[in-house]
């Protein structure tokens, strides 16, 4: 089944990830008349509840700190037994139960239990991830780690040995992939690869990390998606110092170890004019991230008989041109829904029915151009944004086009195509990878409102989505800019390691004459 298992490392990756498998939930159909393009067997798995009725719950590993669970508790409704007659306890003495008050639901989950339409969600009443949950987990996904607090000024979990440390001693007690980990993947007939969600920028970091090797260690050819979260709130110089120091540490020792890593700010740099966000709420960036990510990987969840479905691996193939290449950037763009909505550049045909939002909805096209021209997408996630670099020159791209009403297909790159791999790649042409679909991004009740109302469906909540996966000379600007920092700020030892390996990181995508530099990359 081609399953994917997914690790939520920290509060931002569980933001994030909570919108992920709301989105994934709502492609569920209930009609045998109607079949959802998504195969939910690679993200879901099945059980049964506590009553013996089916379940299908996320293949996924919940890790947060205490507290960072909000009113979610380990096992919900589809698990809970009645309680049965208590054993007798062995003390006849006088006893006192102490327990700490639970975090009281809001509204909007009390509707979903009642199942009557909840209220709208504000950022007010949204306080955890939990808050906008609209789905059911098994308890084994629930890892609570008490040894830390959310938001503790007392014991910060930022620094990155600080959840290194933490790893290899919750590791050397209870063998983290043995208890937690391994349930899940015995479950796969073959699986297809891991998808991890970590804070870059915090102890979470270092924790990925010890995590990752641990994974590299039991299967070192697992495909492993790794996106990077980093927190772009404004501190203190020394905090700002220990976040890039942070940064630099996972780019380094994550990074170089994930087959695919994509760093990710709260916010890009720009925004456009119909994106507005509260730049405090990470139910909010999580939100926009959520779109670009589910839709950049959308052809990992396809059917086995759409012919555009496409694995971890060889996405990661495909921008991988040289090797060495592990670390992209994306960007997204939405497309106004009008009645003549289409992709800029590419031209309607008549001639052509509209695409299936269902069967067979999506296609492909390979196109290598001799000289291409790329037209950035309005909302650059590479972390610094379109000031990383001017004129990048671009290695490999994996565009994702999700809710186009036309099936017209061309290359707005240009005609000329070399022809064979060996050339394109020995003469520095790009590799480039379309995928087209008719499945628009759904707007949930659980998803803000921080996109204007033209860019979202008349009929139907939803969207039309383009994103870009793409290896170019801008990831070798991000990296230096972070090595830069990272040299004036640690101590001999750990600067050389750390600066040597980020330099090999960004050597990978130096482009022609390229000297490895800040500026005027080709």
């Amino acid at each position: 089944m081609h399953e994917v298992v997914t690790l939520q490392l920290g509060q931002r990756s569980n933001y994030l990830a909570t919108h992920f498998w709301n989105t994934q939930e709502s492609y569920f159909t209930y009609s045998q008349d109607e079949e959802s393009p998504i195969d939910h067997d690679i993200s879901f798995r099945p059980g049964l509840g506590a009553d013996g009725s089916e379940t299908f719950t996320p293949r996924t590993l919940i890790y947060d700190l205490k507290g960072g669970f909000g009113s979610l508790k380990k096992t919900n409704a589809l698990y809970e037994i009645e309680n049965g007659d208590q054993p007798a306890a062995l003390w006849d003495g006088p006893s006192s139960l102490q327990q700490q008050p639970g975090i009281e639901q809001n509204a909007y989950q009390k509707g979903l239990d009642r199942g009557v339409e909840p209220p709208t969600l504000t950022t007010d009443t949204v306080r955890f991830w939990s808050d906008f949950n609209r789905v059911f987990y098994h308890p084994k996904s629930i890892v609570q780690i008490n040894e830390y607090e959310l938001n503790s000024s007392l014991m910060p979990f930022e620094k990155w040995d600080v959840g290194e440390e933490l790893f290899q001693n919750l590791d050397r007690e209870h063998d983290l992939l043995d208890r937690d980990l391994r349930p899940f993947l015995e479950e796969c007939d073959l699986l297809q690869g891991l998808q991890i969600m970590t804070g870059a920028d915090d102890a979470w970091g270092g924790f990925c990390r010890q995590y990752l090797d641990r994974l590299r260690d039991e299967s070192g050819k697992t495909s492993i998606w790794v996106w990077g979260l980093q927190d772009g709130a404004k501190g203190s110089r020394e905090r700002q110092l220990q976040k890039t120091v942070n940064t630099a540490n996972t780019l380094y020792n994550v990074g170089s170890q994930a087959s695919v890593y994509v760093p990710l700010p709260d916010r890009p740099e720009v925004l456009p004019p119909y994106v507005s966000m509260d730049a405090r709420s990470n139910w909010h960036s999580a939100a926009n991230i959520c779109a670009a990510m589910e839709t950049a990987t959308l052809p990992s969840r396809l059917r086995m008989t759409n012919e555009a479905r496409a694995t971890f691996d060889e996405m990661a193939g495909l921008l991988d041109t040289n090797g060495g290449q592990r670390l992209a950037g994306i960007q997204m763009q939405l497309r106004e829904q009008t009645a003549a909505a289409q992709v800029p550049g590419i031209a309607p045909s008549d001639s052509r029915a509209p695409m299936s939002t269902t069967k067979s909805s999506v296609v492909e096209v390979d196109v290598q151009p001799a000289t291409a021209h790329f037209t950035d997408l309005d909302m650059d996630m590479l972390p610094g944004g379109p000031q990383t670099s001017r004129n990048p020159h671009t290695f490999s791209l994996l565009e994702m086009i999700r809710g186009d009403t036309t099936q017209a297909i061309q290359n707005r790159l240009g005609e000329d195509q070399p022809p064979g791999k060996d050339y394109r790649l020995a003469d520095g042409v790009p590799v480039i990878r379309r995928f087209r679909a008719g499945l628009r991004f759904p707007i949930l009740s659980s998803f803000p409102k921080i996109y204007e109302q033209q860019m979202i469906g008349p009929d139907k909540e939803d969207l039309v989505v383009e994103t870009g996966l793409r290896a170019n000379t801008s990831i070798a600007n991000y990296v230096q800019s972070i090595r830069s920092v990272v040299g004036r700020s640690t101590n001999v030892d750990e600067r050389e390691a750390l600066s040597n390996g980020l330099g090999e990181l960004a050597e990978a995508y130096n482009f022609g004459w390229d000297s490895g530099s800040d500026e005027d990359d080709d």
